[in-house]
C-alpha cells in the first residue's frame, strides 16, 4: 500500500497532496498545530495535524491527526483522529486525563497555551 500525504485546505479539511506539496506546506508548524497545553512544568498535551495516514488496517478515513501526553505518569499517551473536529475535542479529553493523572484539578488556573 503505498504512502498517502495529505495537508489541510483553509477550512481545515484534509486534502491528499503530492509529496513535493506535502513538504512544503508541511514545513510550517502553524500549518498543522491544533492545539498545545502546559499542563504544568512538566506535562503538556500537544496535538498536531501529522498528514500521512496512520490508517493501517481496516476501510474508513485517514487517520492524520495525533494527541500526545509529554511527561507525567501518561507520558508518550496518544490517540489518532481523522478529522479536525474529532483532534480538538480529542485535545480536550488528553489534557483532562493528564491532569486527572497528576490530580490536578480541571478547574485549575495552568494556562491552556
Amino acid at each position: 500500500m503505498p504512502i498517502k500525504y495529505y495537508i489541510l485546505d483553509a477550512d481545515h479539511h484534509v486534502v491528499e497532496a503530492e509529496l513535493l506539496e506535502w513538504g512544503r506546506w508541511f514545513e510550517r508548524i502553524e500549518n498543522r498545530l491544533v492545539d498545545w497545553t502546559q499542563i504544568n512544568e512538566d506535562v503538556h498535551v500537544s496535538t498536531v495535524f501529522i498528514g500521512i495516514d496512520h490508517r493501517f488496517f481496516g476501510e474508513g478515513p485517514p487517520i492524520v491527526f495525533e494527541s500526545m501526553i509529554f511527561g507525567g505518569p501518561l507520558n508518550y499517551h496518544q490517540q489518532r483522529y481523522s478529522s479536525w473536529d474529532d483532534a480538538e475535542t480529542g485535545h480536550k479529553v488528553m489534557v483532562r486525563r493528564a491532569r486527572e493523572a497528576i490530580r490536578l484539578p480541571a478547574s485549575t488556573s495552568a494556562p491552556d497555551r
